[in-house]
């Protein structure tokens, strides 16, 4: 049997919290160019883990290292066509 994605799905870091690194999953309904992007607490843009078409009925990982940066809380966020979210996670040192 087949395994259709009937949803956009960004699943919560893990580990969260994390130290050093963590891994975010996703999914998309279609094929979408797809934008996933870390802010710091301020909404400065810290960095940009995806900026590519993805292929539907995939689920993708991909892993964030926060080697460089301090402990605190960060926001992740994907956009993919008209589908948009944010997720908390936190680097604790």
């Amino acid at each position: 049997m087949e395994n259709i994605l009937a949803t956009f799905y960004l699943s919560n870091a893990f580990p969260n919290p994390f130290n050093p690194s963590t891994q975010i999953k996703f999914s998309i309904l279609g094929d979408e160019f797809v934008k996933l992007k870390v802010y710091d607490i301020l909404g400065k843009e810290i960095a940009e883990l995806a900026s590519e078409d993805k292929a539907t009925g995939t689920y993708y990982t991909i892993n964030f290292d926060a080697s460089n940066l301090s402990s605190g809380v960060y926001f992740y966020s994907i956009s993919a066509g008209k589908f948009k979210q944010i997720n908390k996670m936190i680097l604790l040192r």
